[in-house]
């Protein structure tokens, strides 16, 4: 699968880390940036990577920032972005099966690293179900984004 990673100063260690972490699981990843650890600014980041799923360059997401609150709130400006900000395992795999999140964001300040490969672990290997309530939730979601949202 093709994966866009991307965050902040204060996430780019770990984004580096799951990055290897995405490729020694055979997955093709799309990196953009922060590219050093200088201060940067998370919407950035969150804008980057959910262009490129929006536009197809890749079919999931992952972001960092320092607690994840931030990119998650800036990721989810984006129409069609449904980013989840997850702390367990439980939630990165249960917000693709249920949800259809389409960019997982961690905290790099607040989650550890073996934690956080467990949950992009559970993120990657998570299906949407296709469960009828779960499509009709997702469909009244789209519907309030619709109603709230213009481009």
């Amino acid at each position: 699968m093709r994966v866009v990673i991307g965050s902040d100063h204060a996430g780019f260690e770990l984004k580096n880390t799951m990055g290897a972490l995405l490729t020694s699981m055979g997955h093709d990843v799309l990196d953009v940036g922060a590219y050093n650890d200088s201060p940067s600014d998370y919407p950035d980041f969150a804008e980057a990577v959910g262009r490129a799923v929006l536009d197809g360059r890749a079919e999931r997401g992952i972001l960092i920032c320092g607690s994840g609150v931030g990119a998650s709130v800036a990721a989810n400006k984006m129409r069609g972005i449904r980013a989840g900000m997850v702390a367990d395992t439980y939630s990165a795999h249960q917000g693709v099966e249920h949800d259809n999140i389409n960019v997982l964001v961690l905290g790099s300040r607040v989650t550890g690293e073996k934690v956080a490969e467990e949950m992009v672990r559970a993120y990657m290997g998570a299906k949407f179900t296709n469960e009828e309530r779960h499509v009709r939730r997702l469909a009244k979601v789209q519907a309030l984004e619709d109603k709230m949202c213009t481009r």
